[in-house]
């Protein structure tokens, strides 16, 4: 079988989550990469659905027994990443796995699987748009906003890094470059 990847990264508030779900809908042959975290579940999600819900210490344990394609401290003593054994498990149902990941995440993938991945940033279309996005969303403070956008800059900076980018000026046009992408890529 021919192993391929999908990724989608961007900076928070940029679109990636609402792209990725378009593409997971609209074709059959892709799967939803589901990320493990060491963050607690809030109300609505359910362990191996929207995350793999581990202990500190359970993740470390991974981490030292090599099982993360990718992994992160996002923040002190939340980690996510994704586990290797979450990809095979997407190829053997014979599907690609799309992973919705950070930046960094992002990069480390590209790396660890050459050749087999597509990645594809979503770039907002200015800093501020981003943060007028993040801020009617209503879950910031103005410190965990400005952190976000502070992120965003630096994350955009690594935009070259990625196989295609897509600017989300507009949520309908952003799918629909995404489909003609993830078509080329699928035909490949």
């Amino acid at each position: 079988m021919n192993r391929k990847i999908i990724i989608i990264t961007a900076p928070s508030g940029a679109g990636k989550t609402s792209i990725t779900h378009y593409l997971l809908d609209k074709y059959r042959q892709l799967a939803f990469s589901v990320s493990a975290a060491t963050r607690q579940p809030r109300a609505d999600e359910q362990d191996g659905r929207d995350y793999y819900f581990l202990s500190l210490e359970e993740f470390q344990h991974k981490i030292r027994d090599n099982e993360f394609a990718e992994w992160e401290m996002v923040y002190e003593g939340k980690y996510y990443g994704t586990l290797k054994s979450e990809l095979e498990r997407i190829w053997n149902n014979v599907q690609i796995p799309v992973l919705d990941i950070d930046v960094k995440g992002a990069i480390h993938v590209k790396q660890q699987y050459p050749g087999m991945t597509l990645s594809i940033f979503i770039e907002p279309p200015s800093l501020g748009e981003l943060e007028r996005r993040l801020r009617t969303r209503g879950t910031e403070t103005a410190e965990t906003l400005q952190a976000r956008v502070n992120k965003a800059n630096f994350e955009i900076s690594f935009k070259h890094h990625f196989d295609k980018i897509i600017v989300n000026d507009e949520l309908g046009k952003a799918c629909k470059q995404a489909d003609t992408i993830i078509k080329e890529f699928l035909e490949r």
